[in-house]
């Protein structure tokens, strides 16, 4: 069911909102601070999530279920940044996780003492690429101290607000429509420009980067968030449970009393082959896993 809604996508100076401020109009940008991510504010909807398959049986995707956010919230337009992490970093002392997973030429190891800083591209990251190689723990440390520097509700997007955004207000299978080798002007995922990298098949398409992108180098969906299907994997607040059955459908993220085995995580990378960039596909790690695709994109309550 497509989301009936109106929104003026153009990117406007970004605007200071206080706690007690009204919710602002669906589209709208903002920020807390200079240095803070802007923000866009997704209206409420309805969707159906999942879907019935997957790409293996302990991969599956379903039941698909409807599901209804009745509220407003507010999505990092654009995925966090080097730079946005090194402030947080600077500020707190904060030591991220470490010995970060990376393709190492033949396959796919930890390697010993490298983190965010070293991510492995054969060059230092860039200041406006998605910080990488962060835990769930490294994730849920950045929104805290983000939440207290702004005294505003900063947290991680629950998995039913992620797959809403990324449905982009239809129930195609991907989310720029049926085709998958057609994602190329939207998401940076592993196309002719990143061939011969890794031991599958590219898209026919070419995104023009063969490794990470800046971030908001390719379209915005029609909510105006970039980079929600590829570039790097988003993590989520829900503890992972397949099959779906037990989670709310109201929006609000699945938990579990005790330990959590794994932690969800979304919307493939610049290395992921097109299955695995449907909206719907889920992917699901330990708390403290940490790889050279796996970054961060914060959500925000609003009044």
């Amino acid at each position: 069911m497509r989301v009936l809604f109106a929104i003026a996508f153009l990117l406007v100076p970004a605007v200071s909102v206080q706690a007690d401020t009204v919710a602002l109009d669906p589209g709208s940008l903002f920020s807390d601070c200079a240095d803070c991510p802007q923000m866009v504010v997704i209206p409420p909807g309805d969707f159906v999530m999942g879907f019935d398959g997957g790409v293996s049986d302990d991969r599956y995707e379903g039941p698909p279920h409807p599901v209804t956010i009745g509220y407003s919230f507010a999505l990092g337009m654009l995925e966090i940044t080097n730079a946005q992490f090194r402030i947080f970093v600077d500020d707190t002392g904060y030591v991220p996780g470490t010995d970060c997973r990376m393709w190492t030429g033949k396959s796919v190891e930890n390697v010993p003492g490298k983190g965010w800083l070293e991510p492995g591209y054969g060059r230092d990251p860039r200041d406006d690429e998605p910080v990488t190689c962060v835990s769930w723990h490294d994730s849920k440390a950045y929104v805290a101290w983000l939440a207290e520097k702004t005294k505003q509700p900063y947290r991680l997007p629950t998995e039913a607000e992620w797959e809403y955004v990324a449905h982009d207000g239809g129930q195609t299978v991907h989310t720029w429509g049926e085709d998958p080798e057609a994602g190329c002007a939207e998401a940076n995922y592993y196309d002719q420009s990143a061939a011969g990298q890794r031991p599958w098949n590219p898209v026919s398409c070419d995104d023009g980067h063969a490794i990470v992108s800046p971030v908001g180098s390719l379209t915005k969906n029609d909510f105006g968030v970039y980079d929600i299907i590829g570039n790097v994997w988003e993590w989520v607040e829900d503890c992972y449970i397949m099959p779906y059955g037990t989670q709310a459908t109201d929006g609000s993220a699945h938990q579990v009393d005790g330990v959590c085995e794994k932690r969800g995580v979304r919307g493939g990378a610049w290395h992921s082959r097109a299955t695995w960039q449907r909206p719907t596909f889920r992917g699901r790690d330990t708390e403290g896993f940490v790889t050279q695709v796996f970054g961060i994109r914060v959500a925000r309550d609003l009044p």
